[in-house]
């Protein structure tokens, strides 16, 4: 397939990377000329600034990976010219322009995949068969901790500009662990969680985005999910534990800087008491990258709804835009100044 790679940042460096031999990159696109013509001189591709220009008839299929306010008009530009995408999370700056992407991606037939690339790491992808052959039997609830440490000059980034990010850790991180509880709880495009509570905070970093929140989510069937993502953890950390009846899986770490990944297995006995344990360990690359594109591709061939997808985007950011209106009221029934 032909890609054009639009916003050449780190994720636009690790998309190029998890092409394959059959693919070819195009164009690279940024508004900083340089940063597109360094990646793309990297793999003979066009470099251009203006992205407007580049919806050429050899282009198959478009990666959008700018900062969140970018992402839905490049997005919407892209499904207008029928180019199928790739559209980091959390796909865009609101679920008002979710919707109008889900709206035009279904009237021009296009696939769009959503960048939850945590879904194919490997300790995930195994936990999440492992939950589907019973061996933790029903599911009760889930506990997601997903933070790092934060980095000199952080709150002078995109991120901590409300403008550009639309929020913080809630658009952040957090949408991958909203994302997961969802996935691991097997909810449709159509279902949501019943019952949404959450808060934010900033505690550390002078910006005008929340550097903590905090959510508990319930299903329709009393499943719940205890999630928390914080750019106050100080050493990076990603750790997700899906509680069931008859045991528990423990994800720890996704490589790099997060820590060997590795799933941990805790098997009840009929006895109960101490738990029979197997672990495994992935000590490879990081490798989520190049599953998530080979899925958007076969997705394509087989003209399916891509999963994750931009139903699953959009009830990520419901959740987080509810948490977000909840705490406006709570601190206006506290007194503290929004």
């Amino acid at each position: 397939m032909n890609f054009a790679i639009i916003g050449c940042g780190n994720i636009g460096y690790k998309r190029a990377k998890s092409l394959q031999a059959d693919d070819k990159l195009i164009f690279c696109v940024d508004t900083d000329i340089r940063k597109a013509r360094k990646l793309a001189n990297q793999y003979n591709a066009g470099g251009a600034s203006n992205y407007k220009y580049i919806f050429t008839p050899e282009i198959d299929a478009v990666i959008v990976s700018t900062n969140n306010k970018n992402l839905f008009p490049i997005a919407m530009c892209a499904i207008e010219n029928k180019k199928h995408v790739i559209i980091e999370k959390p796909a865009g700056m609101n679920s008002d322009e979710i919707l109008k992407l889900i709206s035009a991606s279904i009237h021009n037939n296009v696939i769009v995949s959503v960048g939850f690339n945590h879904r194919v790491h490997p300790a995930i992808w195994q936990a999440k068969n492992n939950v589907m052959d019973g061996a933790i039997g029903d599911l009760m609830f889930i506990r997601g901790r997903y933070g790092h440490g934060g980095r000199l000059g952080m709150e002078n980034e995109w991120r901590a500009n409300p403008l550009l990010s639309g929020g913080g850790e809630g658009k952040d991180q957090a949408t991958h662990l909203v994302d997961l509880s969802r996935w691991f709880f097997a909810m449709k495009n159509d279902e949501t969680f019943t019952n949404i509570y959450g808060e934010i905070n900033t505690y550390f970093w002078n910006m005008p985005v929340e550097d903590n929140i905090f959510l508990t989510l319930r299903t329709v069937d009393n499943k719940t999910a205890f999630l928390h993502a914080s750019c106050t953890e100080w050493r990076n950390l990603f750790s997700l534990e899906i509680y069931g009846k008859k045991g528990k899986l423990h994800i720890e770490g996704l490589g790099g800087s997060y820590g060997v990944e590795k799933l941990t297995y805790y098997k009840m006995l009929p006895s109960m008491g101490k738990p029979e344990v197997q672990s495994w360990e992935y000590l490879e690359d990081d490798i989520s990258w190049v599953n998530e594109l080979k899925n958007f591709k076969i997705r394509i061939k087989n003209n399916v709804l891509s999963s994750p997808n931009l139903f699953d985007a959009y009830h990520a950011m419901n959740v987080i835009e509810k948490v977000y209106k909840i705490d406006k009221i709570r601190r206006k029934n506290e007194g503290i100044s929004i």
